[in-house]
Order: C-alpha cells, then structure tokens, then sequence
C-alpha cells in the first residue's frame, strides 16, 4: 500500500485556514502563513491591535466602509517577523483570500515572491499587475478533500476534544 502525503501548497494553506479560525474579525476570517525553504516562519489572522478592544466583542468600527479596527491576517504575519527579527526576503505567503491591494503592496515591499491564496476576494487588477512587474508569482491553491478526510475528527475523537478541554480549565 502506498500512502499519498499532502502536497506542501495545501499543507501550509491549511495552516492559514487553521490560523483563520483565531480570527476576532465578523466580517471576514482571514489566516495567513509566510514560508521560507518549506518551513513556517510566520502566522497571522486579522483581528484588532494587541490590548484594544475586538470585533468580535464590540462590533466593527467603520469608516468610509472598512472597519479600521482590523488588522489584516498578511499583515500580522509580516509584523511578527520584524518583531522577532525574521527576514522575509525570497519568502512564500498562504493567505486563505486574495490579498488587498495595500497587503500586496505591503507583501511585494518584504521581499516575499509567491502569493499562494485559496478564495479570490475582490482581486484587485492593479495588484495583479504589481506582483508580475517585480516578478513575483501569484497562484490560487485548492484543498483536495482527500487529504483532510483522514483527519477523522468525528464524533467520537470531537467528544474525547470537548472532555480533554474541560478537564484543562
């Protein structure tokens, strides 16, 4: 019997997806995880500034549309590596929706080559055209079933979860 591994593109997004779920943002959850030589360096979801309050909790704060509360999953992710001092240059990034325009620009200027996304979201045309300019890559990534049907979280493993969680508070 031979057994099939997951391939590296839905590994390291279904990190991002994973990462999503910490999300405090209503609006949308977002996950994203910067890769260097196949390894993770970094991960974000988008949610509020450290110590301020969270969407999730007090509701959005909008402004001309956007809630400027949140910050963006890429974002977070970049921000961890120069607050540990990790260099992004010639990096991958998994994020679970198409970066906005000011993520990409953000993404481009770290150094980080190949933008990997699962879900088109409001794909902006110019930031298309900036990733092919500097001569990074964008392409989309899509989850096989196949792979995380072997998790086999169902009930029996999801009640021995919720029993181990009770037994930690």
């Amino acid at each position: 019997m031979t057994f099939e591994r997951i391939p590296w593109d839905q590994y390291f997004m279904a990190q991002s997806v994973l990462l999503s779920l910490r999300s405090t943002c209503t609006r949308l959850e977002v996950g994203a995880t910067i890769v260097r030589d196949k390894r993770i360096i970094a991960g974000g979801y988008n949610g509020s500034v450290s110590g301020d309050v969270h969407c999730i909790d007090d509701g959005c704060y909008i402004v001309d549309g956007h809630c400027v509360r949140t910050i963006h999953a890429e974002m977070n992710a970049v921000l961890q590596c120069a607050k540990f001092g990790i260099p992004t240059e010639s990096a991958e990034i998994y994020v679970t929706h198409f970066p906005c325009l000011q993520c990409t620009k953000m993404i481009l200027q770290a150094g980080i080559k190949k933008i990997h996304y699962l879900k088109d979201y409001r794909n902006d045309e110019y930031a298309l055209a900036l990733i092919k300019q500097v001569g990074a890559t964008v392409d989309q990534v899509t989850l096989s079933k196949k792979y995380f049907a072997e998790l086999q979280l169902g009930e029996e493993e999801l009640a021995s979860v919720d029993e181990a969680s009770q037994t930690d508070q």
